[in-house]
């Protein structure tokens, strides 16, 4: 969407730090033992109580309140009451949702308590290139020039990027135009950054994978090549000059 009026940036501030809430107190509670859907319960209730309710599950009736996924898969995991969390995993968690008609995304991954299985080092890639991606963005910029960033800085940490997820306009309703925000040059996307548009930008960093496929579930994605993807992504408006971080509150940078 394009922010119009005052009362539009209000709203979209108040989806965004719901979502943004949520993912954090998430984040604090996971811990080795429990299962993913009693982390997932936990987020469903946090969404309830601030009046919001999860984007994946009204608009496409996903499994769950926030998408869950582990280890090997890459994203849309479903929480599961069999999944159990240990220490060491990677673990991301992305949470959207519909607050008085305002739709906001954020997500992150992270690692469940000591880091025994190293892949710290994957997800402050991904972080670190999602911050520099978005304080680039600004009204005018090629869309594929921020991708184009993205996988540079992936190339240099010796990483790769996925190519068939991207991040994507958002506001109204969960995903609108810009339909792909990818995280690689897409020499055939002309389009441009708008002023006061709202998007969502986030990162698909893999260690040996290009290509995310969906499991037998319907629902979850793995890599075509396997090995493990960190992701974070932050809902902010494009601006002139330094973009409105409307998901800040989550913390995913600290």
């Amino acid at each position: 969407m394009s922010i119009t009026t005052e009362s539009e940036l209000t709203g979209m501030k108040k989806a965004s730090e719901a979502v943004a809430f949520t993912l954090k107190e998430m984040r604090n509670y996971a811990q080795a033992g429990m299962t993913t859907k009693q982390l997932d319960d936990y987020g469903g209730q946090i969404l309830n109580d601030l009046g919001a309710k999860s984007a994946p599950y009204v608009t496409y009736g996903f499994p769950g309140w926030t998408c869950i996924s582990v280890n090997n898969e890459f994203c849309h995991g479903i929480p599961s009451d069999k999944r159990i969390l240990n220490e060491g995993d990677l673990i991301n968690i992305d949470v959207s949702a519909e607050l008085d008609g305002f739709f906001s995304d954020n997500g992150g991954s992270f690692v469940i308590g000591t880091d025994v299985n190293q892949h710290q080092k994957l997800v402050q890639a991904s972080k670190e290139i999602l911050q520099k991606a978005i304080y680039k963005i600004k009204g005018g910029v090629r869309i594929s020039d921020i991708g184009f960033l993205m996988e540079t800085e992936a190339k240099k940490r010796g990483y790769k990027v996925i190519k068939n997820l991207t991040g994507h306009g958002i506001g109204r309703s969960l995903h609108e135009a810009p339909h792909e925000i990818a995280n690689y040059r897409d020499k055939f996307n002309l389009t441009r950054f708008k002023k006061n548009s709202v998007v969502a930008i986030e990162t698909f960093i893999a260690t040996t994978s290009t290509i995310a496929e969906t499991l037998q579930d319907g629902w979850t994605m793995v890599g075509n090549k396997g090995g493990f993807m960190a992701q974070h992504e932050h809902t902010i408006v494009v601006t002139d000059g330094q973009p409105i971080i409307l998901t800040a509150m989550n913390e995913i940078w600290n």
